[in-house]
């Protein structure tokens, strides 16, 4: 009885600690590599949207290019050709057309 008491006092048990570290260590850097990024990115988008007003020359998610003819809450007109006018969700539009003009091909 004297051996199992001792052999049971000697393995001493490690420290919970030790085996959260790298869960911690995880989830640090799903937030830093994917969800602060994403924030970041959703942050600028609504601010975009924000700030949309009437003649601005944008493109839609679907690839759409038009100048905003009007905004009415949530839905913005857009004019597309000489005579068609085609309504979208405000969050359907993408980004601006000069950004989209100005930004240059990557070199290979």
């Amino acid at each position: 009885m004297g051996k199992f008491l001792i052999i049971l006092q000697g393995q001493g048990g490690a420290s919970p600690f030790g085996s959260l570290m790298p869960m911690v260590i995880v989830l640090f850097i799903v937030y830093f590599f994917f969800i602060r990024p994403q924030a970041k990115k959703q942050k600028s988008q609504n601010a975009f949207l924000d700030n949309l007003k009437k003649g601005d020359e944008v493109v839609t998610s679907s690839g759409m290019i038009g100048k905003i003819s009007k905004i009415e809450g949530n839905i913005v007109t857009l004019h597309v050709n000489e005579k068609v006018f085609i309504d979208f969700v405000k969050q359907a539009i993408s980004k601006d057309m000069t950004e989209s003009l100005n930004a240059t091909p990557e070199s290979k």
